[in-house]
């Protein structure tokens, strides 16, 4: 019940998983909660608060492991007001707390290390934006509400320094516990029988190292970061070692295959699991005297970093999706931070992403480029890594730009085309066709008749780009949370689950490794709650994708005196704002206007005025009527693509025991067939030869005289056939 009464006030990030994506959810780990007066067992006069379930070594016990939490309702407090930096300046002040104002978080002496035994004055950092604190000597975390509350307490009580046991945090259950000790056997086991490359014959260490393409990483290197060969997998396994006793504490393993386009590709595996793995490869190897720093996308160039340049280097335990705000205290005392996450266009979206929350005043990008590729290819074509370095572009830019400053990216576009649409959908070829991709920034207003599916559609389509690594957040207003993971997990499995329940938690274990959250909002909701708790999520989780459900539930908390339409004109614009700034992909589920059953819907057939449709990127309608130019009840028009101008529309076949509206592998064909335009000679020719009677030569000559001689019903499309 007290749990409910500390939720009750607060709006909440509800991930897809509990255990899977719950620590990412949070700054730091799941293992406290807000701190009030009832939380503490004991007064702190003389006697050091220690919870009664967990013995007073518990962390000596553990090697200062962060206890990761089953959360049973899996949600991330968000306050309704949130904390600002001067708030928390102001607070420090009035309780005469020395800070620094660092680059991502204020730097405090730690109040759980006594005074006299301090190695660093300052080693307590609060985060600027979410207020979530973290002490590096002892690995204590928690929130701002947490914070607060102890220092009143030593200010109370007049005391230096607090117990690092003063937080509570929930106990463990036996299925927790178990799981959390069977993990860090299976760390010991893997890693005490890996290899180091040093014991390894010659030949059989260079075979590894080509078929991983790290010829040139010498095996100095290799030991210096730790890295080993478990030989029974053919993996490299590289260790996490965290900590004042800079212990083991989890590792990460890397295999990898060749594809038919003679390709490598590589497959991770962490333990912990990836939403627990909180490592910066490399960070042990880092002094407290280092001020520069390189941070890449993947292990393997933090070791062709390192190699090559000589430089502390680091990289980031998800690559270039995320970058958790956990890890930005551990890189504070850097005063510049190069950022060289790869040599594709999504790395240097990345990077300048990134760079916001590092601070744009110490970041230097590295462009990717011919000349400039991924540390580990950079150093295999034998260029000078400590040049490329040297040459990375300041993060910050001013208000105004000459073509001069434009000119690189500009023709990072045009030699990589293909990357600037987007990422492609699996299930949606068509789409591929008309948009091209799905783009960061952009905002799509989605539409259709209701009770069409455009929820059901949305949420595979979200589906879809979430499987390939977009990190996307629902807001869905309109339906409760239950029932959508109910429909993505249906999509997901591509089956009726309710039919073969055996499978549930097979399919449920993948469902939850999608980088997937959702909003705990139901019904009205504010537009600056909504708004607050998106710019939340994009600043923890790195959202990519973000999905409204729909306009119209936004609208009722806003003044009943203002025109409505100027309401939702203004809700539109906030939206706009939100994608370009935050450079992420929003889309807006819109009803439509009345309209008469027999009528298409168009682009002017949006609610409200053409606010909505001037400011969106794209605009896509569901359409539930049986068309001329495709068979069936639904169909996909696009009638905005702001990207390339291409618009179209193509047929949609709901299956209905899946719950997707994406065709069947074996109906691929009969797709772009019906898509195909129906004037043309191999379309008439094709349905004749389909026909189930068989005509006579001379009937099938008129047909085909006859569509080519009817240019004038031909589309603008056609203008090459028309001049034949």
């Amino acid at each position: 019940m007290w749990r409910g009464l500390l939720l009750k006030g607060t709006t909440c990030l509800l991930q897809v998983s509990a255990q899977s994506s719950l620590h990412q959810t949070r700054f730091f780990s799941q293992g406290l909660r807000p701190l009030t007066c009832s939380r503490f067992f004991h007064k702190l006069r003389g006697t050091p608060c220690i919870p009664t379930r967990r013995p007073t070594d518990f962390f000596l016990s553990h090697n200062l492991i962060r206890n990761y939490k089953k959360d049973a309702k899996s949600t991330v407090e968000f306050p309704l007001s949130p904390i600002t930096v001067t708030d928390i300046k102001l607070y420090l002040r009035s309780k005469d707390v020395p800070f620094h104002d660092g680059y991502s978080c204020l730097h405090i002496p730690s109040i759980f290390v006594d005074p006299s035994q301090r190695r660093d004055s300052f080693s307590l950092f609060v985060d600027k934006t979410t207020g979530q604190f973290l002490c590096k000597d002892t690995l204590v975390e928690g929130s701002w509400e947490d914070l607060q509350d102890c220092l009143e307490v030593m200010q109370k009580d007049e005391q230096d320094s607090l117990s690092p046991h003063v937080l509570l945090g929930y106990p463990e259950s036996l299925e927790e516990q178990e799981e959390r000790e069977r993990g860090l056997r299976e760390v010991q086991a893997i890693w005490s029988s890996s290899v180091p490359f040093t014991d390894l014959p010659e030949e059989e260490g260079q075979l590894i190292k080509t078929m991983f393409q790290i010829t040139k990483i010498s095996n100095a290197t290799l030991k210096k970061f730790g890295v080993r060969l478990f030989k029974p997998t053919k993996s490299l396994v590289f260790p996490w070692f965290g900590g004042p006793d800079s212990s083991l504490k989890g590792i990460k393993l890397l295999s990898a295959q060749m594809t038919d386009a003679e390709k490598v590709t590589y497959n991770e595996a962490m333990v912990p699991k990836c939403s627990s793995y909180f490592n910066l490869f490399g960070l042990a190897l880092v002094s407290r005297m280092d001020s520069e720093v390189v941070v890449t996308g993947s292990e393997l160039d933090a070791l062709a970093v390192s190699q090559g340049t000589g430089l502390p280097s680091v990289a980031l335990p998800r690559g270039v999706s995320c970058l958790p705000p956990a890890l930005l205290p551990y890189l504070e005392q850097f005063k510049r931070v190069t950022l060289w996450l790869g040599g594709d266009i999504r790395s240097w979206e990345a990077s300048k992403i990134f760079s916001r929350k590092l601070g744009l005043r110490r970041c230097a990008l590295v462009r990717p480029g011919e000349f400039q590729p991924c540390p580990l290819e950079a150093l295999s074509q034998g260029k000078n890594l400590s040049r490329i370095v040297k040459a990375a572009i300041p993060a910050a830019h001013k208000s105004i730009v000459s073509f001069k400053q434009l000119r690189e990216d500009v023709y990072g576009e045009l030699m990589n085309t293909d990357q600037v649409a987007g990422v492609k959908w699996t299930r949606f070829p068509e789409l591929n066709r008309i948009l091209k991709g799905h783009r960061k920034g952009e905002l799509t207003v989605f539409t259709g008749p209701t009770g069409s599916g455009k929820t059901t559609f949305i949420s595979e389509l979200a589906l879809d780009l979430c499987t390939q690594g977009v990190n996307t957040l629902w807001g869905s207003f309109e339906i409760n949370n239950v029932r959508l993971a109910k429909i993505m997990l249906t999509q997901f499995a591509m089956q009726r689950l309710e039919e073969n329940l055996e499978q549930y938690d097979f399919w449920a274990d993948k469902f939850e490794e999608l980088p997937l959250y959702f909003m705990t909002f139901h019904g009205q909701q504010n537009i600056k709650t909504v708004m607050d708790t998106m710019q939340h999520a994009v600043y923890l989780y790195d959202i990519n994708h973000v999905i409204i459900d729909n306009l119209q539930f936004m609208m009722g908390q806003e003044n009943l005196s203002v025109d409505k339409f100027a309401v939702q004109d203004h809700i539109i614009g906030v939206f706009r704002k939100f994608a370009t700034n935050s450079s992420c992909h929003v889309t807006l589920i819109i009803h439509p206007r009345k309209e008469e059953d027999d009528r298409e819907l168009q682009t002017a057939s949006i609610f409200g005025s053409a606010k909505a449709s001037q400011e969106a990127d794209n605009v896509l309608i569901l359409q539930e009527k049986k068309l001329v130019t495709c068979p069936g009840r639904r169909s996909l028009q696009v009638t905005k693509n702001r990207f390339d101008g291409d618009v179209g529309i193509f047929p949609l076949d709901f299956i209905k025991p899946s719950l997707t509206f994406s065709t069947p592998i074996k109906g691929k064909h009969k797709l772009r067939k019906v898509a195909a335009k129906p004037e043309n000679e191999e379309e008439v020719q094709g349905k004749a030869d389909e026909a189930p009677l068989k005509k006579d030569e001379g009937k099938k000559e008129k047909a085909t005289k006859t569509a080519k001689a009817s240019p004038a019903v031909k589309s603008p499309a056609n203008g090459s056939e028309k001049a034949k």
